[in-house]
C-alpha cells in the first residue's frame, strides 16, 4: 500500500466505539516504521494514536495538526514528537515533504525513553536551518540502512542509527526548554510515579495504590510529586483520567456510561460528578460543544 492510500485509509474511517489504533504494520522492519513522503494536498482529517514514539521531521511546507486538544501551526523546518498514548489529528497540510520514524520501546534505549517522558507533552520545535540539515542527514542515513535487509547487520546497524536520530532530537528539546538531565530525587519520584500511572489510572485511583508500589511513604510521594509539578499525586491520578475521558468524548461514540466503565468506575453518577467538577462541564456539554 503507497503512501497517499495509507492515509485515505485512515481518513475514510468511521468514528467508532475506540480511538483508531495505527499500527505499525506498514513499513515496519524490527519495531521500525520510517519513511520520506511527500504530498500536495489531503483532507486527512481521522483521530488517532500510533503504536511507536513517533518523530516527524518536516522538512517543507505548513502542517496544522490537533494534539490533545491543542491545535498547533508547524512550519518547516520543525520536528514533531508524539507519544504512544496521545491522540493526534491532521487538520490541514499543503505542499509538504516530511520524513517520519516511528519506533517501538523494544527498539529504544532506557535512556531515550527515561529522557522523553520528561518532555511529554512536548510542544512542536521550530529548527534552525543548520539543525535541520544534521537531522536530515542522519535520517538519510537511518532510511539507508533500514533498506539494507541483506546486510547480516542489518538490525543492529537500523536500531543504533534510529537512536543517534532520537537522542539528537531529544537533545534539541531539552536545549531549547532548558532541560536538565540529571534528576533530584523528588524527579526521580515524580517519574516513576508517572510511569505507572499512564499503565494503572484505571485500576490504581489512589495515591498510596502508587505509594505502595515504589516502596515509599504516600507523604513522601506526595510532597515529591507535589515539588515537580506544582499538584498533588490526586490531582494527577484525577487530571489523567479526565484526559482520558475527554479524548473518547472527543473522538469515540461510545457512550458516557461505557466510558466510566472503560475507566474503571462502577459508580456512573459519581464519575459524572467527577467529570464536571474537573472540566467545568458535564460530560455530555464537552461532547456537544466539540462536535457541534
Amino acid at each position: 500500500m503507497d503512501d497517499e492510500n495509507l492515509i485515505t485509509d485512515l481518513s475514510d474511517r468511521i468514528k467508532e466505539n475506540y480511538i483508531y489504533f495505527n499500527t505499525m504494520d506498514h513499513y515496519n522492519v524490527h519495531g521500525v516504521s520510517i519513511d520520506r513522503m511527500s504530498f500536495q494536498k489531503n483532507d486527512f482529517r481521522s483521530s488517532h494514536r500510533d503504536e511507536g514514539h513517533t518523530f516527524h521531521i518536516l522538512e517543507k511546507g505548513t502542517v496544522d495538526i490537533e494534539i490533545d486538544f491543542k491545535q498547533y501551526r508547524v512550519c518547516a523546518p520543525a520536528v514533531v514528537y508524539m507519544h504512544p498514548a496521545q491522540v493526534h489529528r491532521i487538520i490541514h497540510f499543503e505542499d509538504i515533504t516530511i520524513c517520519s520514524l516511528s519506533v517501538k520501546d523494544e527498539v529504544m534505549d532506557a535512556d531515550s525513553i527515561k529522557l522523553l517522558e520528561g518532555i511529554v507533552p512536548a510542544v512542536p520545535l521550530s529548527l534552525t536551518a543548520e539543525k535541520e540539515h544534521m537531522l536530515s542527514t542522519i535520517f538519510q542515513l537511518c532510511l539507508g540502512f533500514s533498506l539494507q535487509k541483506g546486510n547480516k547487520l542489518h538490525y543492529l546497524l537500523l536500531k543504533h542509527s534510529c537512536n543517534t536520530l532520537i537522542t539528537f532530537v531529544i537533545s534539541q528539546f531539552l536545549d531549547r526548554h532548558g532541560v536538565e538531565t540529571s534528576l533530584s530525587r523528588a524527579e526521580t519520584v515524580t517519574r516513576a510515579f508517572r510511569k505507572l500511572l499512564e499503565k494503572q489510572y484505571r485500576v490504581a485511583k489512589r495515591p498510596g495504590d502508587y505509594a505502595l508500589q515504589l516502596n515509599i511513604s504516600t507523604a513522601y510521594l506526595n510532597e515529591c510529586v507535589k515539588h515537580t509539578t506544582g499538584l498533588s499525586v490526586s490531582q494527577n491520578i484525577q487530571d489523567r483520567i479526565i484526559l482520558e475521558a475527554k479524548r473518547c468524548l472527543y473522538h469515540t461514540d461510545q457512550s458516557v456510561k461505557e466510558i466510566a466503565h472503560q475507566l474503571g468506575f462502577d459508580d456512573y453518577p459519581y464519575f459524572v460528578r467527577l467529570f464536571k467538577r474537573a472540566a467545568g462541564v458535564s460530560a455530555l456539554t464537552f461532547r456537544n460543544k466539540n462536535h457541534g
